[in-house]
């Protein structure tokens, strides 16, 4: 399973939010839309929904299961 990732640094925001958060898509995308309506104030719709899933990047170099 390819893992995803999305860097709130790499979105314009004034609140200078460092949070980065990678996983399986439906895990990043489930949990970038409750920060996107609990910290940046945006409403969960299926809108913002698609429009994240479409900022989700694949994650280079990704871990194999089991390393540390």
């Amino acid at each position: 399973m390819a893992r995803k990732y999305i860097d709130c640094r790499d979105f314009p925001s004034d609140k200078d939010c460092t949070l980065a958060i990678s996983g399986s898509e439906e895990e990043v995308l489930d949990l970038t839309v409750l920060h996107a309506s609990t910290v940046h104030g945006h409403s969960n719709t299926p809108a913002l929904r698609e429009q994240i899933r479409s900022m989700l990047k694949d994650e280079s170099g990704a871990r194999t299961a089991g390393a540390t």
